[in-house]
């Protein structure tokens, strides 16, 4: 029982870790995360938190999967309850506009990330692309389910769609900072629409 306690106990401080390293990473970035800053924000100590992570580079991965379980578990989770086709694309586009909302105060921990170990080689930017290849794929197979219901044209290149929609929402992050949230989102809406639009079924 003693053990059990101990795990459970041990799970949960690592839990607190994760959520406040998360929190910092998506203001500071990846970069910005030191067992140090960590251990001060959760009333630790350094050793304490190595304890948990054993190393900066774990600390860092371990928040980018936190992250990466947060992205899936907010955009593509609920979009699988709607019809395969152009309701779960649909859902897909809307969650992920939904998850810039939320992310706008903080900003985003995958875009600060993208841009500090875009040429920096490493386990960090491996787990990074690793989850990129992982979400373009996801993208990529509601198109192709779009595609088998007829609502997409059958020569449509899914890795092709996947790549817009990804620049749209990447639009979406951009402008919610500059011109605020609603008009970014209403404008990636309608261009979604557009391009929906521009890959409908031959007549």
């Amino acid at each position: 029982m003693r053990t059990a306690a101990a795990s459970s106990k041990g799970a949960s401080t690592r839990e607190a870790i994760l959520a406040r390293s998360y929190a910092l990473a998506c203001v500071h970035g990846l970069e910005g995360l030191t067992i140090g800053t960590v251990a001060e924000q959760v009333g630790m100590s350094k050793s304490g938190v190595f304890a948990h992570f054993g190393s900066r580079e774990e600390l860092q991965l371990a928040t980018l999967d936190l992250g990466g379980e947060r992205f899936v578990q907010s955009v593509l989770v609920p979009s699988l309850k709607e019809q395969r086709g152009l309701a779960r694309l649909r859902a897909i586009f809307a969650n992920w506009a939904e998850w810039v909302r939320h992310e706008d105060d903080g900003g985003c921990l995958f875009l600060a990330a993208a841009a500090e170990y875009d040429d920096r080689p490493g386990a960090v930017r491996d787990r990074l692309l690793r989850q990129e290849a992982e979400w373009r794929d996801q993208l990529a197979l509601a198109v192709r389910l779009a595609m088998d219901s007829g609502e997409l044209d059958a020569a449509t290149e899914p890795e092709q769609f996947a790549f817009e929609m990804y620049a749209l929402a990447l639009v979406i992050h951009h402008h919610a900072g500059l011109t605020g949230y609603t008009d970014a989102r209403a404008r990636g809406v309608r261009s979604f629409e557009r391009l929906i639009r521009s890959y409908a079924p031959s007549p």
